[in-house]
């Protein structure tokens, strides 16, 4: 259960942002949508849901973006680039494109998450001299790093590797053997630092604990699941033995593309070739003649059912696991009603049982009700034309009083598009038509 993120000098964002999944002090109504955790003798609470919204470049899909490059470096365990080219998020793999683009003085990355997992709480954060913006030779250099299990410090780099004065609440994720060793084991870990090297999932790992380290890492790989951009969401199915010409059909997504409006034809992955990575294709069914045929679903489907059917196994993922669904874009293309329903589940206490959260972007104003989300849930980016710096905050950030205080059952969508809460555009084209007219007069 994700409970916040911050991250500084990310691209739009030159100062820190922090983007909370926790509820906002003295928020009443809706409760379905707090998630609760307990550990020891202490409880967490979650939100289910987050929805951003922000007119166009103002720095939406930088959130989801720093999550994913914050996440993709911590699994690489260092701050070099990656020869990974594939992903549409390139500020994860090529670091240079990270820093603020507008600043004239160069300032440290930075990250941090808290998030629940296997009833422990996790703090983890760390900086990075990584140089100017485009700046891809610079010699970069971790600045500081730390570790916190259940708020108790584990390590703290800064100048130099610090450890907290126990590390009891994490007794029994140690390697075999450590209290005998945990002097030497310490100032080898001191005298062993690398500056492009995150101590975390290196020399922590090793001597330390590499079960904890096995845990956050787990938990980034599989439970933060960050689609970046909306257009790039593909998915392929995977079988550990896969037959040559096989179509294996998934019950579930069939069953939900039922819902969705698919009902001519099945959704299935064929294997063209002895790859484990497999197509969705549309299967038919009933004549003989196009009995069992195959077309990739790229060819006979529309771009929204192809999102739907690539979106829905995370979601399922999220609700089965706990996880953490962060989407760009979430409603692109996909009717409303099928989105509703969508956020139903991660609402509904019944099912979503394993505190699972769905984090999204978007420009539709519909979400923008007080019956749907909590005030702490609707967050807004906006850029300021001056600086180009983008600010990120939420609704609840108000209040209640005043004039320009928020209530429970205010129209949230009308005063947005009065631009009572910001983060919204005022947009004319119409002098660049006029433009255009007078251009062509006098030629």
């Amino acid at each position: 259960m994700l409970l916040e993120f911050r991250a500084k000098n990310y691209k739009s964002f030159k100062e820190e942002f922090v983007f909370f999944m926790t509820p906002a002090p003295k928020q009443k109504g809706l409760d379905y949508s707090i998630l609760h955790q307990k550990i020891g003798s202490k409880e967490y609470k979650g939100l289910s849901s987050a929805v951003i919204y922000g007119p166009n470049a103002s720095g939406k899909t930088n959130i989801i973006g720093a999550m994913d490059t914050f996440k993709n470096i911590v699994l690489r365990g260092n701050i070099c680039n990656s020869d990974e080219r594939n992903s549409p998020n390139a500020a994860a793999n090529a670091l240079e494109l990270i820093p603020n683009n507008v600043d004239t003085e160069h300032a440290p990355i930075a990250f941090s998450i808290k998030f629940v997992e296997a009833d422990i709480l996790v703090e983890y954060a760390f900086s990075a001299d990584v140089g100017a913006f485009l700046d891809a030779n610079y010699p970069r250099k971790i600045i500081f790093e730390s570790l916190r299990i259940n708020e108790e410090l584990i390590f703290l780099r800064d100048n130099e590797l610090e450890f907290g004065p126990s590390l009891q609440v994490i007794k029994n994720y140690l390697v075999n053997e450590f209290e005998q060793n945990s002097k030497s084991a310490m100032q080898l870990a001191k005298s062993n630092l690398n500056n492009e090297e995150l101590f975390l999932m290196n020399g922590f790992k090793n001597m330390f604990s590499t079960k904890l380290t096995m845990l956050i890492r787990n938990w980034l790989d599989s439970k933060l699941m960050v689609a970046y951009r909306a257009d790039s969401l593909y998915l392929t199915g995977k079988f550990a033995d896969p037959k040559k010409k096989s179509i294996y059909i998934e019950k579930t997504l069939n069953e939900a593309a039922i819902y969705f409006g698919i009902n001519s034809n099945a959704l299935g992955y064929v294997v063209a070739d002895d790859d484990s990575d497999v197509k969705l294709c549309s299967i038919f069914t009933g004549t003989s003649k196009r009995n069992g045929a195959a077309i990739s679903a790229e060819l006979f489907e529309s771009y929204g059912t192809i999102r739907f059917v690539n979106m829905f196994p995370l979601v399922v993922n999220a609700i089965l696991n706990g996880g953490t669904l962060v989407v760009d874009e979430f409603d692109a293309s996909i009717h409303p009603m099928a989105l509703m329903s969508i956020i139903n589940i991660f609402h509904n206490d019944d099912i979503n049982t394993n505190r699972a959260q769905l984090i999204f972007n978007t420009h539709n104003p519909i979400f923008l009700n007080s019956n749907l989300f909590r005030r702490d849930e609707i967050k807004f980016v906006e850029r300021d034309d001056e600086t180009q710096h983008s600010k990120h905050y939420a609704l609840s950030y108000f209040g209640t009083t005043g004039e320009k205080g928020v209530r429970m059952h205010d129209d949230y969508m009308k005063n947005y598009f009065v631009s009572q809460y910001g983060a919204i555009k005022d947009i004319d084209f119409t002098p660049i038509f006029e433009n255009l007219k007078e251009s062509r007069k006098e030629v």
